[in-house]
């Protein structure tokens, strides 16, 4: 196989897609059960540490490249076998609903009100308010996450067993 720039888009969609549903898929079936058995003070806690943690370079990179990588690695693939566009075509549109908007219209927003909110000034009425208001929100639309990543993961695999 020779590499040129159609086989590296190619590989870095399928690995950065990967990652992300690697990642939603843990978040939603280990982190967010774990914490959840936390009192809200510990999860509200854990959730704001979490979530500093997780904006950093290499994730932005990994969770975010492949809402233009997918289009990229579609385009290149526009005159292959029409299974193979179709896959990758609906991968990248998946991604960037599922992943893209989702994340920065619902996930985020519901991040920032956490963020800003100090903790150790409320009292357990208003812990049990803040965590009522993000968690059960913020996990549904995560779930919508996982399964869109994990979709576009598969949609790629099946995509890739086409090309010629």
């Amino acid at each position: 196989m020779e590499i040129n720039f159609k086989i590296i888009v190619l590989m870095l969609s399928i690995l950065f897609t990967g990652l992300t549903a690697g990642l939603c898929f843990t978040w939603s079936n280990a982190i967010t059960p774990g914490i959840g058995k936390l009192d809200d003070l510990g999860f509200l806690q854990s959730f704001q540490a979490m979530n500093r943690a997780i904006i950093n370079p290499s994730f932005l990179i990994v969770f975010l490249g492949p809402v233009l990588l997918l289009f990229i690695n579609a385009f290149l693939h526009r005159n292959t076998h029409p299974t193979t566009f179709w896959s990758f075509m609906v991968a990248a549109i998946l991604f960037f609903l599922g992943i893209g908007l989702i994340t920065v219209f619902k996930n985020v927003p519901l991040n920032e009100v956490l963020d800003k909110t100090v903790l150790d000034n409320l009292s357990a009425v208003e812990l049990k308010e803040l965590r009522t208001k993000f968690e059960q929100p913020w996990n549904r639309w995560h779930m919508q996450r996982t399964i869109a990543s994990f979709t576009s993961f598969a949609l790629l695999l099946i995509g890739l067993i086409y090309t010629k």
